[in-house]
């Protein structure tokens, strides 16, 4: 069995990805599963914080052993936010495949600010996957990373190359679903996932071109420096 942690930013095309691996037949997809520990560890107000609080452990533990348990499929493919994994036991990379989702920090601050108004350079994680890429890689890892942007211009191929890098098949339906909310949702979905919601596969959103608050251009200018070393090392179609 091979269980993948796809590590990304927050508002980049994450549920899209985890949408399309749940198209897969010999797959199983988990949304978020470190989300509760990282609100009871921070106490940050998100929107939905009770409701996700519920539906999630809050024990780091807890987590761990449910990804470690048998699956009743060959590949587990879990959605994991940079900003969550920067908070937990890093023993856990170790255990699991990781791949890294990246978008353009612009893109993604413009569109975070429509919920958190005032996100910091933690809230997007940038920095981590920055720093966590670097161990890997030398450690002989060789993680894989995916930019949004490159996934979004030709999905059959990145999707493609990404099965090979992983050693699975690439199977056609992973490049369509049916719109609407899905049973593997987080319960956080109706705060976060309306545009994924109106998607039948990989399409760029005409919210993609929002324009950047200026009290942002600081973190942006930041942010981008950890993506300008990323991107480099991202499939390409």
């Amino acid at each position: 069995m091979i269980r993948i942690n796809a590590i990304s930013g927050p508002r980049n095309i994450s549920t899209a990805v985890m949408y399309s691996f749940a198209q897969r037949p010999d797959a199983t997809v988990l949304d978020e599963p470190f989300y509760g520990c990282y609100l009871k560890q921070t106490g940050i107000v998100h929107p939905g914080r009770d409701e996700v609080m519920e539906s999630l452990p809050q024990s780091e533990d807890q987590v761990r052993r449910r990804l470690r348990d048998p699956w009743p499929t060959d590949v587990l493919f879990i959605k994991n936010m940079a900003h969550h994994m920067a908070l937990v036991d890093q023993s856990f990379v170790e255990e699991v495949v990781n791949i890294f989702l990246v978008r353009d920090p612009r893109q993604i601050l413009a569109s975070y600010a429509d919920v958190i108004q005032r996100p910091t350079l933690g809230d997007i994680g940038i920095e981590y996957q920055h720093m966590l890429f670097q161990k890997l890689a030398t450690e002989g890892r060789h993680p894989v990373v995916l930019d949004a942007g490159s996934l979004l211009s030709d999905p059959q191929s990145i999707l493609k190359q990404l099965c090979d890098r992983l050693g699975i098949q690439f199977f056609p339906q992973m490049l369509r679903w049916e719109a609407g909310p899905k049973p593997y949702d987080g319960v956080w979905a109706p705060y976060w996932y309306a545009n994924v919601h109106r998607s039948t596969g990989f399409e760029r959103q005409p919210s993609s071109n929002r324009t950047l608050p200026a009290h942002l251009e600081g973190l942006n200018k930041i942010a981008q420096d950890y993506y300008r070393a990323l991107v480099p090392f991202s499939l390409q179609p």
